[in-house]
Order: structure tokens, then sequence, then C-alpha cells
């Protein structure tokens, strides 16, 4: 079990339980579809705690091992990248000519964007002139340790471009299915400026971006490097994060409810589709999705099926459930409304699949 009795990132052993779970299956272990359904599978916790002393939000503990199949990365996620990438080029800070990157096992790389303008990639033991991560850190178990080996990363003068979701935008949108297994951080600027300054790094640009909800991207120097001056954008970030008390268990307090109340209407709507004559399915076989699945109770008399675009997800099913993972072109036997579990995609999959327009409905939609 990776446990977190004190601080990932500051080693404080005052932790205050903000959110709770209980317990729920593995958010990264997809079974056979053909195989039985244990108890077993939904006996790992999940919780999230608060840090009082640096105010990093964290996975408290996790006894699962990581297995997730490859999913297929979504096409608003490769256009925020090279939005992403533009508009750093155009703030004139991608000198140099190496990069290196910090991945994530959710799988897609800005490697290719970078090449595409002159850089190299370097080893894993070379500094490099630009350092992305995106999405990635928040898996690392030893949070403090993390930060120090992205800095080591950074070349003199060099840039470390960090994406990841504020737990602003977390707490806001009410998206307690952020907490999963195997992501061991959840980040506030302010929070993050303890975790840099203690790898000798601090903030330069901040970037926002729609994406879940709202992503930050953070441009990030050595100390010290110059030009140093934060820029508007972080300094309204911290402002709008010290206005929301997101660094104390008050300012959290909206998500704890949260997964009671998110899941008892999913089933109550599925209860009422099915109370119609309908028979539901869904989109997205996430693994944000998982422990929102189990908490509503649902199995395949309820929900017929859920569809991926990721072939290593179909013929699997969603942990916890007998609801099989089946390919997209399979909801076209299906006739009733479909689950969609991440709003991101929308645009995507209707433009692919055109038969679902005027199915797909969202968490907003199912009261």
């Amino acid at each position: 079990m990776i446990s977190s009795r004190t601080c990932r990132g500051c080693g404080s052993p005052d932790l205050t339980r903000v959110l709770d779970l209980g317990r729920v299956p593995a958010a990264d272990l997809f079974p056979p579809a053909d195989s039985p359904v244990s108890p077993d599978e939904s006996a790992h916790p999940s919780a999230m705690d608060l840090c009082g002393d640096c105010g990093l939000a964290q996975l408290a503990d996790d006894d699962t091992v990581a297995d997730e199949p490859r999913g297929v990365e979504p096409r608003a996620l490769r256009e925020q990248a090279a939005d992403a990438v533009n508009r750093v080029a155009a703030a004139g800070l991608l000198a140099g000519s190496t990069v290196r990157e910090f991945g994530s096992p959710h799988g897609g790389t800005w490697l290719p964007l970078l090449a595409d303008r002159g850089f190299a990639v370097t080893d894993d033991e070379a500094p490099a002139d630009v350092v992305l991560d995106c999405f990635g850190i928040m898996h690392e178990p030893d949070q403090r340790a993390a930060f120090a080996a992205r800095a080591a990363a950074v070349a003199p003068g060099g840039v470390l471009l960090l994406q990841y979701q504020p737990l602003g935008s977390i707490v806001a949108h009410r998206q307690w299915t952020a907490l999963r297994h195997g992501h061991f951080g959840y980040y506030t600027l302010s929070a993050l400026l303890r975790l840099l300054g203690d790898a000798g790094l601090e903030p330069l640009r901040a970037f926002e971006f729609d994406l879940y909800g709202g992503t930050v991207l953070l441009a990030i120097r050595h100390s010290g490097a110059a030009p140093t001056h934060r820029s508007a954008g972080v300094e309204r970030i911290l402002r709008d994060e010290r206005t929301a008390r997101l660094t104390e268990p008050e300012g959290l307090r909206p998500l704890a409810d949260a997964p009671r109340e998110q899941a008892r209407a999913l089933r109550n709507w599925v209860d009422r589709a099915a109370a119609g004559g309908e028979t539901v399915a869904a989109y997205g076989a996430a693994s944000r999705a998982v422990a929102l699945f189990a908490l509503a109770g649902l199995d395949r008399s309820r929900m017929s099926c859920i569809a991926d675009a990721s072939p290593t997800k179909q013929g699997r099913r969603m942990p916890g459930t007998d609801v099989p993972i089946v390919a997209p072109e399979a909801l076209d036997a299906t006739t009733g409304p479909v689950f969609l579990t991440l709003p991101d995609l929308y645009d995507e999959i209707t433009e692919a699949y055109p038969a679902l327009r005027g199915r797909l409905v969202t968490e907003d939609e199912l009261s």
C-alpha cells in the first residue's frame, strides 16, 4: 500500500480528510468482460487529505496496482496541446534546442509539437532547454522527489512547462471524480509555490484553458533566473485561491456531498429511463467514471454497455460492475439515451458518430 501518513509534498503530519469515497473499485483495473464480478473489486479505500502546512491536496492511500489499458487521446486534448505550444512560443518562452518529457500513463505527448519547432529529444539523464509535463506529475507518490527530478531536468536558463487541472476548477465544478487511485497530487497554485520553491523553481507565466472545466499550464524557471517577475495571471490565480480558501478544509467542503448526490442522480436517471421502457448506454470508459458507476450501483440490467474508442478497453468491463465495454459502433444497435462520462468528448463523438446527436446526456442533464 502507498500511504501518505505524512504530506507527500512537505512531510508534515498535519493532514485533514476532506473527501472520502469509502471503498470503491481500483480506478485503472478493467477486468475481462466475461470474468465474474467479485466483492473484492470494490474494496479499495479512496480519500483525499489536505495538508495544513503546505496546502497540498493529495490521495491518502493507494493499495491498487496500476494496470490501466491505454486509452485513445481525445481530440480536445490534442488541440489544446497545440494551442498551448503556440501560446508559449508567442510569449518567447521556447528558447534553446533540446526537449525532454515526463509523460503521463494516460498517453499523449507534446514531443512532435516541439520537434516541429526544431527541438531534439535528450536522453533521460541530460538536462533540456524545455521540459514537458502534461498531467504527469500527479501520478508520483513522492511529490517532493518528483518536483526535484523535474528541476534537475531543466537546463540553466531553460523552462519547465507543467500542465495540471487546478483544485479550484475541481471544487467549482464539484468534479470529485478527479479523485482516483494513481493520482497522488491535486494542486492549487498556492501549494505549487511551496513545492516548486523547495525544488529551486518558481512560476513565471500561467496560461489557462477550458479543457476539463479549466486547466492551467505554468511556465517555470529556476529561482533567480532572469526574468523572474510573476505575470499578472499568476497573481490573479493566487488571489482567487485565497478568496476561495482552497488551502483550508472549509474551502473544499463542496466536494464532500457531491459523490453521493451525483451517484444518486445517475441511478435515478437510469431508473426513470427503465420505467419509460428505454435501455440506456454510456460513452467513455474513463478511469474517473469507475467510482461513479460503483456508487450508483449500476449493472448490465440497468445500463446495457459503455462504448469506448480504445481497442484495449473493448472486451473488458467497468470495474466493480458487469457493464461491458464495447466499440462505439455497437451503439448503433441501441436506441435509448447515452450517458457521456467526459463532456469534453461531445464534439468529437457527434462528428464521428452522427447517429448519437440528440442522444448524448451529460451529468448536468441527469436531474
